[in-house]
């Protein structure tokens, strides 16, 4: 019999449409239907859209576990999106929901359709604050600094806005 390894996983959660916080509680109870385990959750923050104008987010990050190779952890979210209603049109536009993958084990990923560690994560307090709620010691594998350390030096170069609910 095949042994499945299980792996931690970081996700990142943001809604702007419709009922925000019910949205990403969806996600997760969707996630959970898949046998996804939800390990640590962040409170929710309503942070400004990085984009076009539009209404404020509400974000969150969760560790959970997992035996989804990268790819089809991908599809399952991207599958996630789809059934609560997500659209995609405007780069960056309003989203019912988005979640992304912002770290699967300490494996660093770089092929066609997905990147792991997610590009971002350095310059995106909404990813940041809820991320560092969870893991202030996880450390980013590219970088080779904990998040905690990643915030503080984001927040010297962001002026979004950010609020804990």
């Amino acid at each position: 019999m095949k042994k499945i390894k299980y792996v931690n996983v970081y996700l990142a959660f943001g809604s702007n449409i419709g009922n925000r916080k019910k949205n990403i509680e969806k996600a997760f109870e969707k996630l959970k239907q898949k046998n996804i385990r939800l390990i640590k959750k962040s409170s929710y923050y309503k942070t400004s859209p990085v984009g076009p104008s539009q209404r404020f987010f509400y974000n969150s990050a969760a560790k959970f576990r997992t035996s989804f190779t990268p790819k089809d952890l991908l599809m399952i979210l991207k599958k996630i999106e789809e059934d609560l209603g997500r659209i995609k049109n405007i780069k960056w536009g309003p989203r019912i929901i988005d979640i992304d993958i912002l770290f699967y084990s300490d494996k660093i990923i770089r092929q066609k359709n997905i990147i792991i560690p997610h590009k971002e994560i350095k310059n995106r307090l909404f990813v940041l604050y809820p991320l560092a709620e969870i893991a202030p010691s996880l450390t980013h594998p590219n970088y080779k600094k904990q998040i905690k350390t990643l915030l503080n030096k984001a927040l010297t170069e962001s002026s979004d806005f950010i609020k804990k609910l």
